[in-house]
């Protein structure tokens, strides 16, 4: 395995969200440990400004959630031999699903004919990898390779449309295929794991009127119990990934709850979708967040959870800091980790061609969670460009405030009075005129 990593394209990023390098945009990520022992995360490639996903995928990887290798591309839309399917995806819904589906499934008209790859998923099987897609025609299929990153090959379509596949393997080795948006669907493979009789089809797993449910199916097994987690509209846009339980993989299911909310990580983010995966003993929920003032440009982030007693996982908020440690004194942190964000600033890319936080009017805040010192802070220097006002709040207290004019400002503070421990640290506009901000670094106590 360590020869064939030498393929890949990019070995960066980090345990702080988002987790890969910032041009690579890997939304509706289904993370699966592989035999390997490294975690692999299957996901849509963001790359159109106007529209989801793209024509290809790339596979990125880790073994110790720090150092992430982004793969070359593991499988392309040009490869699909029946693209397009002429069967069509929305003529397949009842009526009063179709606005759901022209909104989010199909394709604008300029990508009408592009053979663009929505969210995947993939699993390895008795010394194999099978990746299940779908396509902007609806059509769904399964690929094959001897590598858990690709390249996958000869594919096959499935006897279904529709988006957001997944697949599970129940411990009795039988496979399971879900997929769906406002219903989920789900069915039994063969043992070829390419194919299942559609007269087995079970509908309805979860619905938008019981469960909220809207689409991004992905099915795990903790002890006995079977966890649905899916993109949930419970909080008006599909902003949250929620989950249902059940004792039998084809339901039914009940509902229980949020898991994580991207609701904030940009002013018109819209949804969210992605997986939770046990990595040495810790259970971790991988989701995305989008930037640019858009719906797409969505990045890989990580949050650790709690499975508890009774089997409820607690709702976890977007961090900075993802799987790695609050920032600390001395540390730089960039604009572009920015966790939630509050009226019209936004991570975008400016004209010097890096990103920043930029667009700002006055009220807005950007919010860092989280920062720690037992001796705590004395000072915050801050990189902007422009001019404005910035006020700093270190666990919800006042610290400073600056009227910036110049690429580094410095707000001090008397750090005895302020020995944060795991705390938010939020930037709030007054006057923003023009002004944007790279980064930040919090002095010593």
């Amino acid at each position: 395995m360590a020869e064939n990593l030498k393929n890949a394209a990019t070995v960066a990023g980090g345990a702080r969200n988002p987790v890969l390098p910032l041009e690579h945009h890997i939304p509706d990520g289904e993370a699966r440990v592989m035999p390997d022992g490294r975690l692999y995360v299957y996901g849509s490639y963001d790359m159109l400004a106007d529209w989801y996903c793209s024509d290809r995928y790339r596979v990125a990887s880790t073994a110790d959630l720090r150092e992430w290798t982004v793969h070359d591309v593991s499988f392309q839309g040009r490869d699909v031999p029946w693209f397009p399917d002429p069967r069509g995806y929305a003529s397949s819904l009842p009526a009063d699903a179709r606005s759901g589906v022209d909104e989010e499934g199909m394709p604008p008209p300029q990508y009408a004919s592009e053979p663009l790859l929505y969210a995947p998923d993939a699993i390895e099987h008795r010394g194999e990898y099978f990746l299940y897609f779908c396509m902007s025609d609806g059509s769904e299929g399964v690929a094959k390779s001897t590598s858990p990153f690709g390249p996958f090959s000869q594919p096959r379509q499935l006897s279904c449309t529709g988006i957001d596949p997944s697949v599970f393997i129940d411990d009795d080795g039988q496979v399971y295929y879900y997929w769906g948006q406002l219903s989920a669907k789900g069915v039994r493979l063969d043992h070829t794991m390419t194919s299942f009789d559609p007269d087995e089809v079970v509908d309805g797993l979860l619905t938008e009127s019981t469960h909220g449910f809207h689409e991004g199916s992905s099915v795990r097994k903790i002890g006995e119990t079977y966890y649905f987690v899916f993109a949930d509209g419970h909080r008006g846009s599909a902003t949250c990934l929620g989950y249902a339980t059940s004792d039998s993989p084809l339901g039914p299911f009940r509902y229980r709850g949020v898991i994580i909310d991207n609701a904030g990580c940009d002013p018109e983010t819209l949804n969210n979708h992605g997986s939770i995966a046990c990595v040495g003993g810790q259970w971790y929920v991988f989701y995305h967040r989008s930037s640019r003032g858009s719906r797409y440009f969505r990045r890989l982030c990580i949050e650790p959870i709690q499975i508890q007693a009774d089997g409820s996982i607690r709702e976890v908020p977007m961090t900075s800091q993802g799987v790695g440690e609050p920032f600390g004194a001395g540390e730089y942190v960039e604009g572009f980790r920015a966790c939630e964000l509050r009226g019209r600033i936004r991570i975008d890319v400016s004209s010097a061609g890096d990103e920043r936080l930029c667009g700002a009017a006055e009220g807005d805040q950007a919010i860092f969670r989280y920062v720690s010192s037992s001796q705590g802070f004395s000072s915050i220097s801050l990189d902007v460009e422009g001019s404005g006002e910035i006020a700093a709040y270190l666990g919800g207290e006042l610290v400073g405030h600056v009227s910036a004019d110049g690429h580094r400002q410095t707000i001090s503070m008397e750090f005895d009075r302020h020995p944060a421990e795991n705390a938010e640290l939020m930037l709030r506009l007054g006057r923003a005129g023009d002004l944007s901000i790279w980064g930040w670094t919090l002095g010593a106590g």
